[in-house]
């Protein structure tokens, strides 16, 4: 009886983290996707880009707030400014 008891925790334990973790993952490949697209394959920009990436998950910016950010910075980039 109590075996049921723990497989089923262990199973549903299990399958929590394989989707949380499954969300992180797409979560970061969703980021660097539009990190390369705002890029336009421009290597200087993609560079630049990623340091601000960096910097802006430093400071806590996620979701939403963090695309919007990137892509102020996206528009407002100049090839000088490196």
């Amino acid at each position: 009886m109590y075996l049921e008891y723990f497989i089923i925790i262990v199973t549903t334990a299990a399958g929590l983290y394989f989707h949380w973790w499954l969300y992180v993952r797409i979560q970061r490949w969703i980021t660097r996707d539009t990190v390369r697209a705002l890029a336009a394959g421009d290597a200087a920009k993609l560079a630049f880009l990623e340091q601000q990436l960096s910097a802006a998950q430093q400071q806590g910016l996620r979701g939403k707030r963090l695309h919007s950010h990137l892509q102020d910075i996206a528009t407002h980039y100049r090839a000088d400014t490196l």
